[in-house]
């Protein structure tokens, strides 16, 4: 997904995720003026550049990747910032500094070719970090699908109080947190895309 695309599925798939991202950015944009805005503007540059990453053009090969690490490097240094707060906010570090490695990783895969006979040490690092990384959006995904799951409550019931509790979050000038909780899913589950086009 970082290059040109070959094929019409892998192209379908990447424009596909360039507007679920793009989606989620805006959605997390409308949430800046809420409660919780600081935690909706960082997810919506992570959206945003998740979208810009997604692209399947081969243009920008030479500025594409330093900007976007150094946008990516920015947001990771607020999340550090924002851990003062709480630990919830160890997921945007962590996710920021996913994003920075998806930039940056294969630029300097490209450079790392020459550089082949330094060893197995060095060929190791990168491959085990995004190893790392699936298996941190793999359970990451699971979990939050299964909590977006449990809040719509048993089949019978989810209409009338699931309807009811959106109206009274809206009337309060609040999105639902099942609205919030399916955002996050949805870049989970892109970065998970990403990191297995790795």
């Amino acid at each position: 997904m970082h290059g040109s695309a070959t094929s019409l599925s892998a192209s379908l798939s990447s424009w596909l995720l360039v507007l679920l991202c793009a989606v989620s950015g805006a959605y997390c944009l409308r949430r800046v003026r809420g409660a919780g805005g600081a935690a909706a503007a960082g997810e919506a540059v992570m959206a945003f550049g998740m979208a810009l990453m997604a692209v399947p053009l081969a243009l920008g090969g030479g500025w594409r990747a330093p900007l976007l690490g150094g946008v990516f490097c920015a947001a990771a240094l607020h999340a550090l910032w924002m851990l003062r707060h709480g630990l919830h906010h160890a997921h945007h570090l962590v996710g920021s500094l996913t994003m920075a490695h998806l930039a940056l990783a294969p630029a300097a895969a490209g450079q790392g070719a020459a550089h082949a006979a330094a060893g197995p040490a060095a060929a190791s690092g990168p491959p085990l970090l995004t190893g790392a990384l699936l298996l941190y959006y793999a359970g990451y995904v699971v979990l939050g699908g299964t909590r977006l799951i449990a809040a719509g409550g048993p089949a019978g019931a989810a209409g009338g109080e699931v309807g009811g509790e959106v109206a009274r979050a809206r009337a309060g000038g609040e999105e639902p947190a099942e609205f919030v909780r399916a955002c996050r899913l949805t870049m989970g589950m892109g970065m998970l895309a990403m990191l297995l086009t790795m």
